[in-house]
């Protein structure tokens, strides 16, 4: 009965320990492509903001990554986050070091930060509602997009959810790939 039971065991680590690998095999990270920002100086964020936007952006990402082991939905929504934050701040260490990490096949751990997804989705929705009512192409779009990411952070949040899908109603869904895969583009002075 001994000798049934142990083989039992290890049959069922090595099943688990083969879809783990499968699962993680399969994992897939196609890096975002972003060499300068999209946005200028004209973006109604200060430096600092900019900074602290990107690295919590990328460790919520990061951290949705690793708990959902890299499930094709997380990765997704990763990589538009990490391109934002790297479109915020190309050089943010949290976003670099994720992008690196994601990009070589390697779950990050989870890290703690300043905010729960909850609690900074409620950041992106005010802060992206005061960018809608400033002048500017950029403050609109990036209001655009951390509006969409405060409902897509937390869809219980019936606010943001209201005010993502009027903008998509009115707007049309998001082009992330402006984001994410952005074309070449010169330095701006």
């Amino acid at each position: 009965m001994m000798r049934i039971w142990q083989v039992t065991v290890f049959f069922c680590a090595t099943a688990v320990a083969a879809l783990a690998d499968e699962a993680l095999a399969a994992f897939q990270w196609e890096p975002p492509k972003v060499r300068v920002s999209l946005f200028s100086n004209e973006l109604g964020l200060l430096e600092s903001e900019r900074e602290d936007y990107a690295t919590n952006l990328a460790i919520i990402a990061s951290n949705h990554v690793a708990e959902t082991t890299a499930a094709p939905a997380a990765v997704m929504a990763a990589r538009r986050m990490i391109g934002l934050a790297l479109q915020l701040s190309p050089r943010n260490k949290k976003a670099v070091v994720a992008n690196f990490q994601l990009a070589k096949g390697f779950l990050p751990e989870r890290t703690e930060g300043n905010y729960t997804p909850q609690t900074f989705a409620r950041l992106l929705l005010t802060r992206g509602q005061v960018l809608e009512k400033q002048e500017g192409d950029e403050n609109k779009k990036v209001a655009r997009y951390f509006t969409q990411l405060a409902a897509e952070l937390d869809p219980k949040n019936e606010d943001a959810v209201y005010a993502s899908e009027v903008q998509r109603l009115d707007h049309g869904p998001l082009n992330w790939g402006i984001i994410t895969d952005p074309e070449e583009k010169s330095p701006k002075h």
